[in-house]
């Protein structure tokens, strides 16, 4: 069917080929960990919380006022955003 130098060439193509598509699956999965990273970060965020959801319900409208009363406008700002925890959280 095929002589014996086509045979040998095919079969050192596929060696060739094997070789490339390991190395390309190793870079995947290196290229995975690394964008994942950020995703474990929010995941781990978003458990913390939800630890704290009840006390920082609790705790966002004094705050809230507390900081919008003063004359720093980052303070004011953080205020506002305290003000809204309860929504947000809910």
């Amino acid at each position: 069917m095929y002589p014996e130098r086509e045979l040998t060439w095919l079969a050192i193509r596929k060696d060739a080929l094997r070789l490339r598509i390991r190395l390309h699956r190793i870079q995947c999965a290196q290229d995975l960990g690394r964008i994942s990273r950020p995703l474990e970060w929010l995941d781990r965020a978003r458990e913390f919380l939800r630890r704290i959801q009840p006390v920082a319900l609790f705790a966002a409208v004094p705050i809230g006022i507390l900081a919008g009363r003063t004359s720093s406008r980052p303070l004011r700002v953080l205020g506002s955003i305290a003000r809204w925890l309860p929504l947000v959280f809910g």
